[in-house]
């Protein structure tokens, strides 16, 4: 059994969450300085997909929101996120656990009808998704059936775990369960891009497009690390959109105080809002915002029309 599978079987379920947040801000501080030349920003990964022309209306580059809803409280504070993302002229994803805590209907339903998206993350959050094939292909089952009953063509996996090869069975048109760079991530290796990409699975004939996160986690940023302002998303956007790359970023309405009084593991709203501010006025008429499912669709084309350019030569590299 590896390390981290130890701690999410035994060791987190008996640890206060106040003791679990200070060992893992000690762990972080002692990691930080060593991962400065990968992060935030990996300067590898920045490299060109094949036959890349660029993104719908000859945009710089592309944002993408997305918010995975971990707790019954995240879920409680879903509307007045959706409402500060439309005042503020976005829309993004939210990333629901089926079978931790109850999502009506009718949530989905608003934020449907108010042209967000609704994807699936994991199924109990509880960190033992990828113990085992056997426990992952039961599971599977399952999330497949919530994918259809909400309609859902989108997967991310709790705490970023991921095994891209076991993701083919479920019923996905994208999952976004990694990262171009997060050596803090329990399960840290890092995909190196900050393009999306196809995995394939030659069994099947088919497979799934990857998204993977380019901003650092708003849980790392002032929960872990105790930021106090955003000027490592300003860093981190400002280098993605010289780069012509994809700017997505993933929060949670878990750890966002809408009252002026974050708790210990909370930040102000406030400091979300200045980085849809930052991005729509600095940036206004360069870049393409839009769902991950649509970034997927266009992905899934983008793949198909260099599929017969990029493949023999990626086999001749290889």
């Amino acid at each position: 059994m590896t390390a981290t599978k130890a701690y999410y079987n035994y060791i987190k379920p008996i640890l206060p969450r106040a003791t679990q947040i200070v060992l893992r801000r000690q762990l972080i501080s002692l990691k930080r300085s060593s991962c400065q030349n990968v992060w935030p920003i990996d300067p590898e990964s920045a490299k060109k997909p094949c036959g890349w022309d660029g993104w719908p209306h000859q945009q710089q580059f592309t944002v993408v929101l997305t918010h995975d809803v971990d707790t019954s409280l995240g879920r409680d504070r879903v509307s007045e996120l959706m409402n500060v993302e439309k005042e503020m002229g976005f829309q993004s994803a939210f990333n629901f656990v089926p079978e931790k805590y109850d999502v009506p209907p009718v949530l989905r339903y608003t934020l449907e009808q108010n042209g967000f998206e609704i994807g699936v993350h994991g199924l109990l959050h509880d960190g033992k998704l990828y113990n085992s094939k056997k426990i992952f292909s039961e599971r599977a089952e399952r999330i497949n059936q919530y994918l259809e009953e909400w309609g859902a063509v989108g997967f991310r996996s709790p705490a970023m775990h991921h095994n891209l090869e076991w993701l083919h069975e479920l019923d996905i048109l994208y999952d976004a369960s990694t990262f171009d760079t997060d050596p803090f991530e329990p399960q840290s290796d890092a995909a190196q891009t900050i393009f999306p990409f196809w995995v394939y699975n030659s069994a099947i004939q088919n497979g799934y497009v990857e998204l993977p996160y380019t901003l650092p986690q708003d849980f790392t940023l002032f929960v872990m690390m105790e930021e106090k302002d955003i000027s490592i998303w300003k860093k981190k956007i400002d280098w993605l959109a010289f780069q012509g790359g994809l700017v997505l970023i993933n929060t949670h309405p878990d750890y966002m105080s809408f009252d002026g009084t974050p708790s210990l593991e909370e930040y102000s709203i406030e400091l979300y809002r200045e980085l849809l501010d930052y991005i729509r006025t600095k940036f206004e008429g360069r870049y393409w915002h839009t769902l991950p499912r649509d970034l997927a669709l266009f992905w899934s084309k983008y793949y198909a029309n260099t599929q017969s350019m990029c493949e023999p030569l990626m086999a001749e590299l290889g």
